[in-house]
């Protein structure tokens, strides 16, 4: 199987204030830190969202604003032209992932995804019609409604994936 990775990326950071991808945890940015994970994992890594150079990037399918679901189609789309079997979907400001996460949801096989972060997860390639279909019709644009809707298994961790949201998240992930 392989697996394109995609760092979903289009979001706005709001709430942090500034550009939160761009924000240091340790010696690297938080993008840094997601495309280093998904660069060990994975065939390939696509950052969706927005234009970094040195980072294959494609927009958000079929237009900005549709949140991750707007990444994750994009991602799709390319996985299909590349020929990749699936996508494996992480978000940016995610930077400390339990190195066994791809292993785990290999093992339940796609589609699945986090319990308590929907964002990350293991999607075929084959679901793409489907979301290009429901982005085109539906207005609930939520990676729940979607996993619901296609029948993906939600994988339990032991432990909460710290996720940042607000500069103060960040500073206490610092601290951790």
């Amino acid at each position: 199987m392989t697996v394109l990775g995609a760092v979903l990326a289009g979001g706005e950071s709001r709430r942090f204030g500034s550009d939160k991808l761009a924000a240091r945890y340790g010696d690297r940015t938080l993008l840094d830190h997601a495309v280093a994970w998904l660069r060990g994992r994975t065939d390939a890594v696509v950052l969706c969202g927005r234009d970094v150079p040195g980072i294959a990037c494609v927009a958000d399918w079929p237009r900005p604003g549709l949140g991750p679901l707007g990444g994750l189609a994009a991602a799709l789309r390319l996985a299909v032209e590349q020929g990749h079997d699936a996508v494996l979907s992480i978000p940016g400001d995610t930077p400390v992932l339990p190195p066994s996460l791809h292993d785990e949801l290999c093992a339940i096989g796609a589609p699945v995804f986090v319990r308590g972060c929907p964002v990350i997860g293991l999607w075929p390639v084959s679901a793409a019609a489907a979301l290009n279909a429901w982005l085109e019709e539906k207005t609930d644009h939520s990676m729940r409604g979607w996993a619901r809707t296609i029948g993906a298994r939600a994988l339990m961790l032991p432990e909460p994936i710290a996720n940042v949201n607000f500069a103060a998240d960040l500073a206490a992930l610092q601290h951790e």
